[in-house]
This record gives C-alpha cells, sequence and structure tokens, in this order.
C-alpha cells in the first residue's frame, strides 16, 4: 500500500515537473520576442502544458522503482556514515547550515536590482548551496571543538560557583567491558573505587560469549566462564550496568569474531574498550581505537624498589641455584634472596640489588642484609 502511494505521488510530482518545464520553455520563448498568443490559441498552449505534464508523469512513473531502490541504499548509506558520528558534530553542522543560509539570504538581498528573474534564481541558487554547504564543513570541523570549550568553560564556572560537580557523565567517554576482562573480575574492584568514569557498556555478544565458556565441555574454560557470569551478575547488581543490546547496530551483524566486534563497536560509540587482553590490545592500536588495560593499570600500581633500599620478605622455597632462596610480595612479585636458603621459612630483611622487569612481571634479587 505504501508504495502505491508513494508512486502516486511520485507521478504527480512528475506531472508538476512536466508543467514547470512548459512554464519555462514557455517565458524563454516568449523573452526572445516570439508572441504565442498569435501563433497558438489559449486552449492550444493548455494542451501544449498538459502533454508535457504526462510525459514527465509516465517519466517519473516508470523511474519510481528505481527511485526507491536506489534510496534505500543511500538512506542505508546515510544511516551506516552517522552511526560512528558525535551528537555534538550533527548539532554542529545544523547550526552550521542554518547560518550558512541565512548569510545566502542576505548576500541574495543585495540583487534584487537585477529584473530577469532566471539570472536572478540562478544567483540565488548558488549563494544557498555555496554557504550552506560552507556552513556544514566548518561547523563539522570546528563545532565540536567549541562545543567542548564552551562546556569545559561552564563546568569551570559552575565549579567556581560551589555549584558544579565537574563534566556531565554524558559527556564521559563509553567504556565497553570485553570478555576477558569480565573474567579477570578485578574491574569490578576498580569500579567499587570509583576511577573508572562514564557510562560503562556490556555488550550482548559478550554475555552471549561468556555463556559458550560456561557451558564448555573443558572444566577449566567452564569454571572461567561460570566465574565471569557471577562477576557480571555481581556489576550488574550493585552498579546498575544493564547489557548494551547490539541488534540495531547493522555494522556488527556481518561480523563473526567478538574481538572485532568489539573494536567495531568502540568506534561506533567514539569509546574505549577494557580488557586484559594483550592481543586484542595490539588490533586495537591499528585500528586507532583506545583500550584501557588492566595489566598495565596493575603494573604501574606494583610498589617501586630501589638498588640499595632495605626490605622484609618470607622466603619460602629454595631457588634456581643451590644458595637461593625464592620469596613473593603479596601482589605476587617475585624476590630472589642470593644466600637465602638457610633462611627459608622465615622473615627477613634483604637488601636490593638489582630490579628485573619482564613481560611475565617484576623480579626483584637481593641479599641478606648483614
Amino acid at each position: 500500500m505504501l508504495r502505491k502511494l508513494f508512486r502516486g505521488l511520485v507521478t504527480l510530482f512528475g506531472a508538476a515537473v512536466g508543467y514547470g518545464v512548459s512554464a519555462i520553455l514557455r517565458y524563454i520563448i516568449e523573452d526572445s520576442g516570439v508572441d504565442l498568443n498569435e501563433a497558438f490559441t489559449p486552449g492550444q498552449q493548455t494542451a501544449v502544458a498538459v502533454v508535457f505534464a504526462i510525459i514527465f508523469a509516465i517519466i517519473f512513473f516508470r523511474l519510481t522503482p528505481t527511485l526507491q531502490k536506489q534510496g534505500s541504499v543511500v538512506a542505508s548509506n546515510i544511516e551506516s556514515d552517522l552511526q560512528g558520528v558525535s551528537g555534538n558534530k550533527i548539532l554542529a553542522g545544523v547550526v552550521g547550515l542554518i547560518a550558512g543560509l541565512v548569510i545566502a539570504f542576505l548576500l541574495a538581498q543585495m540583487f534584487t536590482f537585477i529584473d530577469n528573474p532566471m539570472i536572478y534564481s540562478v544567483i540565488v541558487t548558488l549563494f544557498y548551496i555555496t554557504f550552506g554547504f560552507l556552513g556544514v564543513v566548518v561547523a563539522s570541523s570546528k563545532g565540536n571543538e567549541v562545543i567542548n570549550d564552551l562546556m569545559v568553560s561552564r563546568n569551570r564556572g559552575e565549579s567556581g560557583s560551589g555549584k558544579g560537580k565537574g563534566k556531565r557523565k554524558q559527556d564521559a567517554i563509553p567504556k565497553i567491558l570485553d570478555t576477558s576482562v569480565i573474567i579477570d573480575g578485578r574491574i569490578a574492584d576498580i569500579m567499587n573505587s570509583g576511577f573508572l568514569e562514564g557510562p560503562i557498556v556490556i555488550p550482548e555478544f559478550v554475555l552471549v560469549e561468556l555463556r559458550h565458556i560456561a557451558d564448555s565441555s573443558d572444566s577449566l574454560k567452564r569454571t572461567r566462564g561460570r566465574r565471569g557470569l557471577d562477576i557480571l551478575k555481581k556489576i550488574q547488581t550493585e552498579y546498575g550496568v544493564e547489557i548494551y543490546n547490539t541488534d540495531n547496530e547493522k555494522a556488527l551483524k556481518e561480523i563473526p569474531e567478538v574481538d572485532v566486534k568489539l573494536l567495531k563497536l568502540a568506534q561506533i560509540m567514539n569509546g574505549k574498550v577494557v580488557t586484559n587482553d594483550y592481543n586484542l590490545n595490539k588490533v586495537a592500536a591499528i585500528n586507532n581505537v583506545g583500550v584501557l588495560n588492566i595489566n598495565k593499570l596493575a603494573n604501574c600500581l606494583k610498589p617501586v624498589v630501589l638498588p640499595g633500599e632495605e626490605m622484609t620478605v618470607n622466603l619460602v622455597k629454595q631457588g634456581k641455584d643451590p644458595n637461593q632462596a625464592i620469596g613473593y610480595l603479596d601482589d605476587g612479585t617475585m624476590i630472589v634472596a642470593e644466600d637465602g636458603r638457610k633462611m627459608i621459612g622465615k622473615q627477613t630483611r634483604i637488601t636490593v640489588t638489582s630490579v628485573l622487569q619482564t613481560s611475565a612481571g617484576r623480579m626483584i634479587f637481593g641479599r641478606l642484609k648483614n
């Protein structure tokens, strides 16, 4: 029904275009000095206009299926393009378009002295197209910066008057959690500490992957999957985080891999991926997607010691060499004490001799304090 109605409207539009074309031709002919009233009767002139209207109506009627098909493709492309555009940029573009049209209108008033309607119409049309386009381009490229500067200034002003609470939550960057960071569990403690700002996003396909891991025949994977579901439930219960439904994101439907979906969703939402997956971290860097790596955060928070400092450690086992003893800090950092075998099972003071940072973590070497 809607297709038939659309086709009828397009046909009527085609008839109006045909009538307009006949009127333009009539104006051009009369402007050249030919008097159509002497050559044709009013009835004949009306018949010519009707013939033009019928011809264009038939053309538009036949083109309607093609227009519908191409219109659907264009609409789908526009929707896909807009998914990666922020709301501030769209708002800036609309404001720029309005400003450009206003400037074009004011400039067009300077050319009202032109008597020829055709020339005046061409000039005005060029003004509107040119300044409308420039308004959108300039505002889209610089408007977002202006809006952010205004928001920062406003927040500073509110903060100075004692009424502000900093930048609004909706202006913060979304943080998208991946499967590994949920299974890891430390994300819940980080959220509890208040260091993670902005909206927290848990995509639906991450939940699906967690369910598959929890249903795995491998006992280790099954345990990890169930732990992830428990952490997810805790996050939802304590912080009110909802599962983000990605069914409306057409750009994600044809992507089978969860990691690639995460990166694409981060690009669409202008967000950052929260993970502890080393490979995902590297791929995200290639795709210019921001990443918050929990392992990097943990490494930054490890206690820093320098050669020559003293520390207390509980030596628990023999090291690689016969005279070495091994101990651990509370965060799991390995301590290697030279000539510490005799102190295994006891707490002792050691002097740090060197610190070695490896991909597996940090190792501290020392010797028993004399």
